[in-house]
């Protein structure tokens, strides 16, 4: 694939599982400093990884929000636990269950934080059950 293809692969992925409002906002905020980085995670964690045929979207979604959680990268934690809900067909009870596998594996301090995170945004959707 040239890059041209996995660059428009990667859009395509990048805004079924982001959306396109998300997408747009990071095109729109896109500069002389940042312009290069945008294409190149479009070509390669889009275009390139995302496409491949082993896992399913839903298995990807569930090894990015466990892995934003061991890391701490709370931005793109928010994010893709926001995507999940919004546009990947994942329930409050789906991110439930990968915060309290990641308590075990990546320690109850990081998944304290991310359930504090993920309430948030279920909360903000309108979500969140009595």
């Amino acid at each position: 694939m040239d890059d041209q293809k996995r660059r428009d692969a990667g859009m395509n992925v990048r805004r079924k599982v982001l959306g396109n409002a998300w997408v747009d906002k990071s095109i729109a905020n896109r500069n002389a400093f940042n312009t290069d980085f945008q294409d190149m995670i479009t070509r390669y964690a889009w275009g390139e990884i995302w496409t491949r045929p082993h896992f399913d979207e839903r298995t990807r979604r569930v090894l990015v929000i466990g892995t934003m959680v061991a890391l701490g990268q709370w931005d793109e934690f928010r994010l893709h636990v926001r995507a999940a809900l919004a546009e990947g067909g994942f329930t409050p009870d789906d991110i439930k269950e990968i915060l309290l596998q990641q308590a075990i594996y990546c320690g109850v301090p990081a998944a304290n934080n991310a359930v504090k995170e993920a309430s948030a945004i279920v909360q903000e959707l309108g979500l969140l059950k009595a």
